[in-house]
């Protein structure tokens, strides 16, 4: 793991039920050892649970509801994959939004898995370079990403990744980015 530091910032993980446990756990362990501090957020307050693979995982307490959190408030954001969660929050409003400011405010976006799922339904892949796991490749096609099949894919500020075998680099990745800040980058999807 990287020595960089991150006291002082703050990821939001956006989620909801049938989200992919290692997925949120493993990333949100990663920050925190660098020194940030991580959120839950989700469509209501409460408890979400997870998945492990296709059996019921834990649940974890939500420390926010969309309707409370703020994207002013976070330095960046993570959408862990799962098959239920990225369908509830891609079809969610509120979500869908709170998402889109991250990429307004230039702070770096993570989604692993299926988690790309909810940026296509926000209008954010179109012409950038982003993976996702095999079954969702030809639906990032097709909302305009250059799709590429590699462990950890980055593009301005927007990281992403295939799957929990990945998440060794793909929290690498997290830690550096949340760490370097603000990326011009990723407004170029909200204006193009």
């Amino acid at each position: 793991m990287s020595n960089q530091r991150a006291e002082g910032r703050k990821l939001a993980i956006l989620a909801a039920d049938g989200f992919e446990q290692i997925e949120l756990t493993s990333p949100k362990e990663a920050i925190e050892a660098a020194g940030g501090e991580t959120k839950i957020v989700s469509i209501e307050k409460g408890f979400i649970h997870a998945n492990k693979h296709r059996e019921h995982g834990d649940s974890f307490h939500v420390d926010m509801s969309l309707e409370e959190a703020k994207a002013d408030d976070f330095d960046a954001l993570l959408i862990p994959g799962g098959l239920f969660s990225p369908d509830a929050l891609r079809t969610n409003d509120r979500a869908k939004d709170f998402v889109s400011k991250f990429f307004e405010q230039k702070k770096p976006v993570f989604a692993i898995c299926h988690g790309p799922q909810v940026l296509i339904s926000a209008n954010l892949v179109d012409g950038r370079e982003v993976t996702g796991f095999p079954a969702i490749q030809q639906d990032l096609r097709n909302a305009g990403g250059k799709v590429k099949d590699q462990s950890v894919v980055v593009d301005g500020g927007l990281v992403t990744s295939r799957s929990p075998d990945d998440l060794g680099d793909f929290n690498a990745k997290i830690v550096e980015e949340i760490c370097e800040g603000k990326h011009a980058r990723q407004l170029e999807s909200v204006t193009a």
